[in-house]
């Protein structure tokens, strides 16, 4: 490889990060919902999505990102979906009527969310996505054949 002189210093080749650069990607882990899962609760209910994820330090972040696909509504009824992303018990992420769906609104919509969380720990470490309606009427996710809603987590190296 050839070098470059610019004032007569010389630029080498750069084989990595310096010391205490973070933002790379460490581990990624996903579950993937197929099933089209309902609820007509107003208090938050599990949707199915439990992911386990052991930091490698306790500096990580862990980026969640949750996409419910085809949300859709059950009667002519007014519906409000909420959606939360839960650590153990500890909520950290929490949308209040992400959506709202009129009596004249038909179709799907898609519902996201995404929160970094900084677990602090190099434990094994739960996520959970919850989900509820504002009203009681039903309301669900991959309402259509073939949906795939998906929950992932990245683990984020610190920028410390």
């Amino acid at each position: 490889m050839a070098l470059t002189k610019i004032n007569n210093n010389t630029l080498s080749a750069i084989t990595g990060l310096p010391a205490g650069v973070g933002g790379k990607v460490l581990q990624v882990q996903q579950q993937v919902i197929t099933a089209s899962t309902s609820t007509s609760s107003t208090s938050f209910v599990d949707t199915g999505f439990s992911i386990a994820i052991t930091p490698t330090s306790t500096s990580s972040k862990i980026l969640c990102i949750v996409n419910l696909q085809s949300v859709s509504k059950d009667s002519s009824i007014n519906s409000g979906m909420s959606v939360r992303i839960v650590r153990g018990s500890t909520d950290i992420g929490i949308t209040t009527n992400m959506m709202y769906l009129g009596w004249t609104v038909s179709g799907y919509i898609t519902a996201s969310l995404s929160k970094l969380d900084s677990p602090s720990t190099t434990d094994a470490t739960t996520y959970k996505v919850t989900f509820k309606n504002r009203e009681s009427n039903p309301l669900r996710f991959n309402s259509y054949n073939g949906d795939t809603s998906t929950f992932t987590l990245y683990e984020i190296a610190s920028w410390l």
